[in-house]
């Protein structure tokens, strides 16, 4: 049973209520496929669950085999500076195809953020420390691919299709309701 090292905490992105029964972690890839077909399962579980759900995204590009998860995470980090981290992380997902500068300066145009501000972040590699801790502590709780999905601080190793993990976040929804009932 690998734990997460690193706890969640204020800094990290997270949907859902801080007293969520269940705190589902990802450390995902942006142009990695397979957090491209996760991307809206985790979107479904959060609908299914609503507020007994908090979901934490957390960076792990794979740089060596996908050349813009570097850029695409500062992309999102960027973004995030600005209060649209999840507007951002959504369509980066929603175009994973395209994931190129052009692609972020377009984004960052659509969502309001200075486009000249992105292009100086990206050279100067000023969200590249942020994306960096996020990987750091991915390898220190065990991740070694994309995606890995940690449940209520518990490596879940198991299928991320819809209805496998939506039967292990209920169950533990389940745990964390009957625990707190004692």
């Amino acid at each position: 049973m690998t734990k997460l090292k690193i706890p969640v905490s204020a800094d990290d992105h997270a949907e859902g209520p801080e007293n969520a029964e269940v705190t589902l972690v990802e450390y995902g890839d942006y142009e990695c496929p397979h957090c491209g077909r996760a991307y809206p399962i985790v979107k479904r579980l959060q609908k299914h669950f609503g507020p007994r759900l908090r979901f934490v995204f957390r960076n792990f590009p794979l740089t060596q085999a996908h050349p813009e998860a570097e850029a695409a995470a500062e992309t999102a980090e960027f973004a995030g500076a600005h209060g649209k981290f999840w507007e951002m992380h959504d369509l980066l997902f929603e175009n994973q195809e395209r994931l190129d500068g052009g692609l972020y300066q377009e984004l960052a145009r659509k969502l309001g953020l200075a486009t000249p501000a992105l292009s100086l972040a990206l050279e100067d590699g000023l969200f590249a420390d942020r994306v960096r801790a996020d990987f750091s502590g991915g390898v220190r709780s065990g991740v070694n691919g994309t995606p890995t999905f940690f449940l209520n601080g518990v490596r879940y190793d198991g299928s991320w299709e819809f209805p496998e993990l939506l039967l292990v976040v209920d169950q533990a929804v389940e745990a964390a309701s009957h625990s707190t009932q004692r």
